[in-house]
């Protein structure tokens, strides 16, 4: 998938207080790879710190926190976070 129809997936979902997506980086995994407890209290980690994603970061308005939006190996990946990447939770995790 190219990076403008990727653009268009995250425009197009839809979620509450996230801006409009107008461009997606090329990221290392080490960097994106935010840790994520699941409801059952698993801790797991959804990327390749060896490999390079499509990526962006949305700061929502008037609030702390940032949405993280990560492209690659077949999903798209939007998450809340804080600081730094404090608290970070799945927001939505779509199959492409």
């Amino acid at each position: 998938m190219t990076k403008q129809e990727l653009i268009r997936q995250f425009n197009e979902l839809g979620i509450e207080d996230m801006g409009e997506v107008t461009e997606l980086y090329e990221l290392k995994g080490d960097f994106i790879n935010l840790e994520y407890t699941l409801p059952s209290g698993q801790k797991i980690k959804l990327w390749d710190d060896n490999k390079t994603y499509y990526g962006a970061e949305i700061c929502r308005k008037n609030s702390g926190t940032c949405y993280g939006l990560t492209a690659g190996d077949g999903y798209l990946l939007v998450c809340e976070y804080g600081n730094g990447g404090s608290g970070a939770q799945i927001v939505l995790l779509k199959r492409l």
